[in-house]
Order: structure tokens, then sequence, then C-alpha cells
């Protein structure tokens, strides 16, 4: 398919039948409007609201095998918008009402209540003179058309996976989002995870019922791993006319709640599936951080803290505090160059090795020569490689399938005292610390308890809106609604040559154990 215009203020309307692409791509010369309203498709592909003006230049719009919908131009300008599913895609003649956002006492002094359909936040906020627009999503927040009537909504609520400081502060502000900004009166917990739409019972949540429970660590629903069948979730949702679905937990979480919405688009039904990503090791795509990382790092001073006053007052201390980062060293690092106090830092991104010329063993005995003492920072998926190889031990999953981690820290602690009371002949006080569970049942604090409250309220009114299959999370400082694939794809993880690696590497002039071109390679 191959369309060319050429005439000022001319409107496009593209046609996306057998193009189920939710990525638009476009090249142009100075333009002086460019807008774009909801982007809904039928069943079959077919266009019916997706809209773009172009004044004043030469588009040609091509639509590819795999689905994209490219806008071609001789000038190198790409703009990209990653947009994400509505009901109308597959509900074509689903009627939109005025928000009750209008009426709303609290938005009343607001200047702009509603985000314009041509608000997009981008990926990429660096950019040089002539490179690439890049890529780009719908920022979230309010519409000034929503595709539910307040007393039509039956909406519930789902946590999944491990626990993380600000689950519960996520329930509460979607409780009350929906019934103080929207007026909606039913809304269900699911209790246990995925398996609780169909193996438990749920419960009545009201804004009283949840008024307190941001005070608390874990979750108010209870949760578990896996469990999920997408077809017995489906029917479930159906038996009980649930038309508003909250899922709040990590990749494997997010990746069944995409299954969940296409399920609901195969069998057409009206249900909004929102996700809210959750991670404490802050390890998902796209999004600046995941919520409860700052908590988890600020609880983390507490372990470090203590470590470094344990090994300070004995005789060549080695302190090992273990924190959380299963694939992910962002926990360690950002604790790390919070504390100041830490000599080493260990994460899975960056492979270390024990023996010989500037390995662990070596910086370790320069440091107590020094101080008489030393902190190390260790992420529990790192040198996973050397214990496994160690304990000759299999690979394991949990009920999430995730691999199930060996305790590198014991291992550690173990090589440790046979270096150097065996090898080295040197008496050490070795301290072991694993604070991982007492991080992650924690409350949130502050600065995520207002995260938190971004995140559920985004999610509120992107679900009230109409859109379906999509997660929320800031880019780049501005909310924005993400399609599920795109946090799910890969997995965020610290960059060794990025310049935050080397500010941690300079903090505490520990080792990077790799040459330049190995940390290349790996990177």
């Amino acid at each position: 398919m191959e369309i060319t215009l050429t005439s000022a203020a001319q409107s496009l309307s593209l046609s996306r039948s057998s193009v189920p692409s939710t990525s638009l791509i476009s090249k142009f010369t100075p333009i002086s409007s460019l807008s774009f309203t909801n982007f809904a498709t039928t069943k079959q592909f077919s266009v019916r609201r997706r809209l773009i003006r172009r004044q004043n230049c030469l588009i040609k719009v091509q639509a590819s095998t795999d689905g994209a919908i490219t806008a071609n131009q001789e000038q190198n300008d790409d703009f990209i918008l990653e947009d994400v599913p509505h009901l109308t895609d597959f509900l074509p003649d689903l009627p939109a009402c005025p928000n009750p956002l209008k009426k709303s006492q609290a938005y009343a002094i607001v200047k702009r209540t509603f985000v314009s359909p041509e608000d997009v936040v981008a990926q990429k906020i660096v950019v040089q003179k002539d490179s690439p627009r890049g890529k780009h999503f719908r920022r979230a927040g309010p519409r000034a058309k929503v595709y539910f009537q307040p007393e039509e909504v039956r909406a519930c609520i789902v946590t999944c996976g491990g626990l993380c400081p600000g689950i519960n502060t996520v329930i509460r502000e979607i409780v009350c989002g929906l019934k103080d900004m929207y007026g909606v009166g039913e809304i269900l917990g699911i209790q246990g995870g995925y398996r609780g739409f169909y193996s438990k019972n749920t419960i009545q949540l009201t804004p009283k019922s949840v008024n307190d429970i941001h005070k608390r660590g874990g979750t108010f629903l209870q949760t578990s791993r896996g469990g999920h069948d997408t077809n017995k979730i489906v029917d479930n949702i159906q038996d009980r006319g649930i038309n508003q679905v909250y899922i709040i937990g990590g990749d494997g979480t997010q990746k069944g709640a995409a299954e969940i919405y296409k399920e609901v688009e195969r069998r057409g039904i009206k249900v909004a599936v929102a996700g809210i990503p959750k991670t404490i090791d802050n390890d998902i795509a796209v999004i600046d951080k995941s919520f409860g990382f700052d908590t988890a790092v600020e609880e983390a001073q507490r372990a470090i803290n203590a470590a470094h006053v344990e090994v300070e007052s004995v005789e060549n201390g080695v302190g090992i505090v273990k924190l959380m980062g299963r694939y992910s060293g962002f926990i360690a690092m950002h604790a790390t160059l919070a504390s100041r106090d830490v000599d080493c830092c260990l994460i899975p991104e960056s492979p270390f090795y024990l023996e010989g010329q500037g390995g662990l063993f070596e910086f370790i005995e320069e440091r107590l020569k020094e101080n008489s003492h030393i902190v190390i920072v260790l992420a529990e998926g790192a040198g996973q490689e050397y214990v496994a190889q160690s304990l000759h031990a299999a690979d394991e999953k949990d009920a999430s399938g995730n691999k199930l981690l060996l305790d590198v820290g014991l291992w550690l602690t173990q090589k440790f005292k046979d270096h150097f009371t065996k090898v080295r002949k040197m008496g050490i006080n070795m301290k072991y610390i694993d604070p991982t569970y007492m991080i992650r049942a924690v409350p949130s604090n502050a600065s995520d308890n207002i995260y938190c409250t971004l995140l559920a309220q985004s999610a509120v009114h992107g679900a009230m809106a109409g859109f379906t299959g999509f997660t929320v999370g800031p880019v780049n400082s501005r909310h924005a609604y993400i399609p599920i694939s795109r946090v799910t794809e890969a997995q965020n993880t610290v960059k060794l040559t990025d310049r935050m690696w080397a500010r941690l590497l300079a903090s505490t002039n520990q080792p990077s154990f790799l040459n330049s071109e190995v940390v290349q390679e790996n990177s």
C-alpha cells in the first residue's frame, strides 16, 4: 500500500487494513501542524479514528510486510509514535461520553484539565541537531472523552510476584482514584495473584477499607507466583461482569496481562486491561525507574551503615552486604553511591574474579593494609556462575520462571575465610549481612508514595479513556502510556560504559576487573 499527497493543510486518514501495527513512523520537512487523535483499529485492522495532518509537504505513506506504517521523505527527521491499543480497535461502535472530571471540584482550578490527544512523551531527550526525533509515547492523564459511565464500571485489582515497597499505595490510589475522581462504586480485590481469579474469593474495596494500607509493607491483597491460565481468568472476568482490570506485577505478570488483553480482544468484550509495572530491582525497560526502588536504596543504607560500624570496630574487618538484584545491579550501585562507606560493589553485569593480579583477593588485602577494614556490597545475582561451578548446582526455576539463585554471599564469605586464613595466614573478622527480605517488606517512603499515586491515577485515567493492553510509567519524568510489549521485551541493566558506573568506580576506587575491550563487548 502506497499513498502520495501534496496539498496544503490536507488531512490524511491512514487505513490499517491487514496492518496490525501500533507504531507510526514519519519523516517530514518543516511542518506547521502535526496532530493525531485517538488511534483506534477495528478487529480487521481498518482505521476509524487515526488521523494525521500535514501542511505544505510531500508525504509518502507505505505499509510494510511487518505491519509498520511509514511516512517517508527525503530529510531525515523521523517521528515514531508507539501507540497503545484502544477498545474501539475491536468495538468500533463504542460510544464516548464527557469526562466527569469536568464537574470535579478538585480539577475546577486546573488550567488544563485534560491531556491533548496530540501530547506525546519523547523516549530520547538528548538529541543532536540533525538526529532523528525518535520514539514517542502517548502522554498519560485524563481525556476529555471517556468510554465508561461510572455506574457501569466494575473494576478489579490483582497483585502478582514478589513483594516491593509501594504495592499497597498503588492499590489504595487506584481505589480512591476510581471512586473520588470518577464516582465508580464497584471495585473488587483479587486475592492471591493470578490464580485468585479462579481459586479464591474476591473482596470489596472501598476508600475506607484501604484508607491506611499505604502505611504497611507487603500487599493487602496477597500475592503468588505463576498460576496464570488466560482462558480461566477471562472466563472469570466475564462471569463477574468485570470491565476494568488493573494488574500490578513485574515482567512475567505484565506478559500475562498482555495475554489477557489479547483474549479479551479475541472475544470482543468491553474490558480495559491496565498494567502497573512492579520490580524492586528497577530492571523494567523504557521507564525511568520502578516504584519501590528509592525506598529500597534508602533502606539498604541501614545495612551498609551497620556493616561499616561492625568492621570499623575490629581489626581486619571484612563486611559483606547482600542486596537484591537478580539480573540488574541498580540497587547495589545506587546504595553504594549514596553510602560512601563502601569499598567495592559487585553486580551481575560486571563479572569479577578472585585470584591473581587485579583480582578481588588482592584488592581486599590492599584495602585492609590501608584502612584495616573493608565493606563490600554484593547484588544477589553477581557471581552466580562461580557459585554454580563450585557447588555443581543444577539450574532450577521458580513458579514465575525465574532462575533460583544460590547464596553468593555465603559462598563468598567462605572463600574469603579460606584464602586469608589458610593461604595468606592472615586473620580476618567476617561480617555477613543479608537484609533483602527486610528491604522489600517495608512501606514505601515519601517519594515512592507520590510516585505510586501518579502511577495509579494515570492507569485509572487511561482505562476510563478506553485504552487497554497498556502499562504506565515515567519516561523522562513525564508519565506515559506504553505498549506492554515494550516493557517486557528486554530487561533494564546497568551499562558498564555509562557514566553512572564510572562514578561508582571513581567513588570506591575499586578495580573494574575487565579491560576496556571486554567491557565494550559486554555492554
